[in-house]
């Protein structure tokens, strides 16, 4: 089974003309025009354009999209339970078929909530993580106050990176009880990695979403959906609510929502990033390497075996 899925990826990446494959790999690789075409455009436009078009159901528009899509990412919906579809949103936000995602048991370790390819993680200096290297942005500033990032001073953190041909949905890294979700407002800047070395701060201007957890023995975790060029909206299962665009003040919102490892929570609409952020103690695992492309499920970071729990309430103002 598992050879007849990779001989079908092969095949469908061997079907794409090599010219496009060519042109795509040489645009990424020139770093200047690369930033030009996915920064220096209407963002916020061509992100309301994209939503609205991914939502509309056609079949006809639909196969032509995804046919033009693939001619220029590595998109396989081999791993897809479904393989029609009647919106470029369902393709986005696709289901995969049971069991290809397994999920790390090792009580020891948090899981990847998403699939994703590893950018800056590592320990926090205080309250400062790291875009990229020689890039430290304030945690204070990307959850929008001390409070609501002190529980992490310290702690560690990990980047990762959904591009839009990735399976889309996120998941619980460990089990626990979600407690509160903060909107914040801001741009849609890529979060490639061209665009990364080149604007201070990225992931604090653009829009985002603060998920944040306690696990059953009483630690913080979080998880900062950050949103990208394109990326319309982000589903949250939980609350039974799509954030979309939000240009007012952040907006909380407060739930006590029991999750078990490796539970879906909901997804993005296109491609963007999430940081998973852990309390002093906690270590991401030493064979994550930047560019290491993993999946959800996978074991990321290692549970200290003894520490004190912290119990400051995520409610809390």
């Amino acid at each position: 089974m598992m050879n007849s899925i990779e001989n079908q990826r092969t095949q469908t990446q061997g079907n794409r003309p090599k010219g496009l494959r060519a042109l795509r790999d040489q645009l990424l690789l020139q770093e200047d025009l690369n930033f030009l075409l996915t920064n220096r455009v209407p963002r916020n436009l061509l992100t309301r354009c994209m939503g609205r078009v991914s939502r509309i159901r056609n079949r006809w528009l639909t196969r032509s999209s995804i046919a033009l899509w693939r001619l220029f990412t590595d998109l396989d919906l081999s791993e897809s339970k479904r393989q029609r579809f009647d919106s470029l949103q369902e393709c986005f936000t696709r289901e995969l078929r049971p069991g290809v995602r397994p999920v790390d048991t090792d009580p020891s370790v948090l899981v990847s909530p998403c699939d994703g390819i590893v950018g800056a993680f590592g320990p926090m200096e205080g309250m400062e993580a790291f875009q990229a290297k020689g890039f430290p942005y304030s945690i204070r500033d990307l959850f929008g106050s001390t409070e609501a990032a002190a529980d992490f001073a310290g702690g560690c953190f990990i980047t990762l990176r959904l591009t839009s041909d990735m399976y889309h949905r996120f998941h619980s890294p460990d089990s626990g009880t979600v407690e509160k979700v903060t909107s914040i407002a801001g741009d849609t800047w890529n979060v490639n990695p061209i665009a990364l070395r080149r604007i201070e701060a990225l992931f604090c201007k653009n829009e985002r979403a603060a998920i944040r957890m306690r696990l059953t023995d009483g630690r913080p975790v979080a998880m900062v959906a950050v949103a990208a060029i394109l990326v319309a909206s982000i589903r949250l299962h939980f609350l039974d609510l799509v954030l979309r665009r939000n240009r007012g003040r952040p907006r909380d919102f407060t739930c006590e929502k029991p999750v078990l490892r490796g539970e879906e929570l909901g997804w993005f609409e296109h491609g963007s990033t999430i940081i998973l952020f852990a309390p002093a103690g906690f270590k991401v695992r030493s064979l994550i390497r930047t560019g290491h492309r993993i999946r959800m499920g996978e074991a990321l970071l290692e549970i200290p075996r003894f520490s004190t729990p912290c119990h400051t309430p995520i409610t809390g103002p």
